[in-house]
């Protein structure tokens, strides 16, 4: 099948995504619906892993391994985003975007550029003659950090799901299973997969093939400092914020990295932002604890 527009497929895949993502850009600008935003999103990611394995049809079994592995990632998250937002009819990020053309513009620009470079890992493997060679223990490290996300991430969505769907939990935080270790674990199996994807691929990559680094560095800082972490610790804060119990729960568990309480706790206060991540900005909408009934 050789070669689409250039040796990497990145002109053929940049192109599928724009004109994949714009299609369901007109559905939600036409009609209005949040319904098909994430599996948008998350089903562009087996688009292309599956069309730059065929089309250079290779089938080296690294190739394959790491399109199954995305394959299976993007349908999961694809299907569970799907039934959710159908359960709870919109998806409340939306709600300044609906009637705001300029804003819906500047998401799904972002949502390309976010599947297009996330993929880029893939995409170079996919594109290589011999998938790289035999295989080497990056491979096995990388699909065991891959193992690891994926359940992380679906035991997260799951019980944050059952969480609250339950009445009587309406209007709490969600603070079981791997909540109790993290808040925010289903980030954290998402950043651990892709970078796993980004190790397995490694032993392909030459020169300035590494670049492809920024797939999941740029997933990374996007959960950390734009679209993730911050957003959703700024609505809880909100929410929460004047309740002794949250303060709690924050200061003594984890923002990514799952940790037991106990030990997250009890760490001193310059080790958390240097080393797990606890940024002053995540707690920039908390009330004052003059505040605090």
């Amino acid at each position: 099948m050789g070669t689409v527009l250039d040796s990497h497929f990145l002109a053929l895949t940049a192109i599928v995504t724009v004109v994949y993502q714009f299609i369901f850009f007109l559905i939600t600008a036409l009609f209005k619906i949040d319904q098909v935003t994430d599996f948008a999103g998350s089903t562009n990611f087996v688009i292309l892993a599956l069309l730059t394995l065929v089309l250079k049809a290779t089938w080296h079994f690294r190739q394959i391994v790491l399109t199954l592995l995305v394959v299976v990632w993007g349908l999961r998250l694809g299907i569970f985003l799907l039934m959710r937002i159908l359960q709870w009819g919109e998806d409340r990020r939306f709600d300044e975007m609906r009637g705001n053309l300029v804003k819906l513009i500047v998401f799904w620009t972002l949502q390309a550029v976010w599947v297009w470079t996330v993929s880029l890992p893939l995409t170079v493997v996919n594109a290589a003659s011999d998938g790289g060679g035999s295989l080497k223990p990056a491979d096995v490290i990388g699909w065991t950090m891959w193992v690891f996300g994926f359940l992380i991430e679906a035991a997260a969505d799951q019980q944050k799901l059952s969480f609250k769907n339950s009445p009587e939990n309406r209007g709490k935080w969600c603070d079981v299973g791997v909540w109790k270790y993290s808040r925010h674990p289903n980030y954290f199996g998402e950043i651990l997969l892709w970078w796993g994807i980004f190790v397995a691929a490694s032993p392909v990559l030459e020169g300035a093939e590494y670049l492809v680094i920024f797939g999941p560095l740029f997933l990374t800082l996007l959960l950390l400092f734009v679209s993730g972490i911050p957003l959703l610790e700024a609505s809880s804060d909100k929410k929460h914020g004047n309740l002794g119990t949250y303060r709690f729960y924050k200061k003594t568990t984890s923002p990514l990295i799952p940790l037991p309480r106990g030990v997250y706790g009890n760490l001193p206060g310059w080790c958390k932002p240097v080393f797990l991540l606890e940024l002053p900005f995540y707690s920039r909408s908390l009330p004052e604890e003059a505040a605090v009934s």
